[in-house]
């Protein structure tokens, strides 16, 4: 099995001119084409909602950064996601996102369109037909702890390809484990298109994420080919147990590619050059299943959001 190349870089600033930069670099090292011209990109940032704290939501710096390093490559640029609650046009306008387009040729790309694919475990899902249009899906996630699934990464980001509502629905109908739930976020990466990852790690959530977390600076930025591979990586980055993230263990456990260490070189900076950041998750994981009274204050939460 060929190797996976992670890069990692030092990088504690959200200035547009250090990080696209150190983005090219990497894009570089990944061997990205100089010339994507005739290539159509999509943008996956990570937007949950309106109201959620802004370190659970991608850095509109960061996003724009990758962004521009597209653009400078004669790319196509989309930009879409289907958020927990609202649409992607009313989160990034509440996380202020669109000054930062302005004079920028960037288009947001509403995920409304479903379609049904079903997965390796046998369970059917509803996706977003315009997140599988592209030649490249380019996950932005930002690093955080999360209560449900330790930390969530690259591979958790993927998820918002699922629309809507059946976000919740998929808690509740197949939420009945940590590790079936973990099952249908990664063979959601098997049915998406070529994939690039950037991963900011760079200001953080560590804590009880995503909602309510506290700020730390990690000071990485991450990028790879593959979610699972980035989101290993980032586990000896932030000096985390590999067992005590869902994701990750049950990658391991169906041989993956990109799930053992083994799998992954690093061309840049090796994970421990950022020893001792501090990272903390959660020290016990609640159900991922949402109670009755839960799934319908979430349903009337989304339609009151709409």
């Amino acid at each position: 099995m060929a190797s996976i190349s992670v890069c990692l870089s030092h990088c504690t600033s959200y200035e547009n001119k250090v990080l696209k930069s150190l983005i090219q670099k990497q894009l570089d090292t990944l061997g990205v084409p100089s010339n994507l011209s005739s290539k159509k990109i999509l943008l996956k940032p990570n937007l949950i909602s309106g109201r959620a704290p802004s370190l659970a939501c991608s850095a509109p710096l960061f996003t724009v950064a990758a962004a521009d390093c597209f653009l400078a490559r004669g790319a196509t640029v989309l930009l879409g996601d289907s958020p927990a609650f609202g649409s992607a046009a009313q989160v990034l306008k509440k996380q202020g996102f669109q000054p930062h387009f302005s004079g920028r040729d960037i288009r947001c790309v509403p995920f409304r369109t479903k379609v049904m694919r079903k997965m390796e475990c046998g369970i059917t899902v509803g996706v977003a037909a315009e997140a599988l249009d592209c030649d490249y899906f380019v996950n932005l996630p930002r690093i955080k702890a999360h209560v449900q699934m330790g930390t969530t990464m690259a591979v958790k980001n993927v998820f918002g390809i699922v629309l809507g509502g059946r976000k919740a629905w998929l808690h509740m109908r197949h939420g009945g484990t940590h590790e079936m739930f973990a099952r249908i976020i990664l063979d959601l990466q098997a049915i998406l298109p070529p994939t690039l990852v950037l991963a900011d790690g760079i200001e953080v959530m560590t804590g009880k994420g995503p909602m309510n977390g506290s700020s730390l600076m990690v000071g990485c930025l991450a990028g790879s080919k593959s979610s699972i591979a980035l989101d290993r990586a980032m586990l000896e980055v932030l000096e985390i147990d590999k067992e005590e993230v869902p994701l990750v263990v049950t990658a391991e456990k169906e041989c993956l590619s990109g799930a053992h260490l083994q799998d992954i070189t690093f061309p840049l900076c090796r994970p421990d050059a950022f020893a001792g950041s501090g990272f903390t998750i959660p020290a016990t994981l609640i159900p991922v299943r949402f109670q009755p009274f839960r799934f319908l204050k979430s349903s009337l939460k989304r339609m009151s959001s709409t």
